[in-house]
């Protein structure tokens, strides 16, 4: 955990810290990156930008925010290596899947998926992720949040936080959960964003089946590609029944004990 040096409190660290070097600032005060800051002053929006940053960008999720993320029921993800190379996905539940957990952290359950385990192989080398909540539906208003993000089984979560909900879905259980430590937070603006309106499924949602037609089969048309190419597939055997989440070796940063401490 950082903390502010004038203030003491857990907050954007000042450089020199453990923070990505993209994410610093040479005095610890301006939020953004060396690139924002140097393509700002070469694009004259400098003010603009610190207008932004002094407005809209905290360090912590304010009351609103908190409420906001509480009654969500997706959001985006993004993710990178060690390499820097990046992955974005789509997470979704029932309304506050993605659990406030104070002013500085949230958590959200990671489900059984297709087994590639892109974003959790992201975190393991890379803790640091981003998270984009839109609300399409009632606000059209979006929520960034910026954090480093580290894995927790359920039992040990079920001990930190005992009054954690246990998911009403049928089949829905979680494999593991990523706690996200807050970094920064502000708003993404509504100018853009669509107003939709949300309709009830005919069949309900198919939450950890593995039938590809109900998954979306082909729908892009990747395996039939590559059988008029003539690469094949090689089938896969049948999945073993589950026997427990091992979570895999992380980055330094991405404590898996449980502890808060630094």
């Amino acid at each position: 955990m950082y903390a502010d040096e004038r203030t003491g409190r857990p907050g954007r660290p000042a450089n020199g810290t453990d923070l990505p070097a993209g994410r610093a600032h040479p005095t610890g005060d301006r939020p953004g990156s060396p690139g924002e800051h140097r393509l700002q002053e070469k694009m004259g929006t400098t003010a603009r930008a610190d207008r932004f940053y002094n407005d809209q960008v905290l360090d912590h999720l304010n009351p609103r925010m908190q409420e906001f993320v509480a009654r969500q029921e997706m959001f985006f993800l993004s993710t990178a290596d060690a390499r820097g190379e990046c992955d974005s996905t789509f997470r979704a539940g029932p309304p506050g899947f993605l659990q406030v957990l104070g002013a500085r952290s949230l958590a959200y359950p990671e489900y059984r998926g297709n087994g590639v385990m892109a974003s959790l192989a992201n975190i393991s080398e890379n803790p640091y992720v981003g998270i984009l909540l839109i609300d399409f539906t009632r606000d059209r208003i979006g929520l960034h949040v910026n954090g480093r993000a580290r894995f927790r089984t359920d039992q040990e979560m079920r001990m930190a936080y005992p009054l954690l909900p246990v998911d009403p879905v049928p089949g829905r259980r979680p494999q593991v959960w990523v706690e996200v430590e807050v970094i920064e937070a502000y708003v993404h603006c509504s100018k853009h964003i669509p107003r939709m309106v949300k309709l009830p499924t005919s069949a309900g949602r198919a939450w950890g089946t593995d039938d590809t037609q109900r998954k979306g089969g082909d729908y892009f048309g990747a395996a039939r590609s590559r059988q008029e190419r003539g690469l094949r597939t090689e089938p896969q055997p049948e999945p073993e029944p589950f026997d427990g989440w091992r979570l895999p070796e992380q980055h330094p940063h991405a404590d898996v004990s449980g502890s808060t401490a630094p």
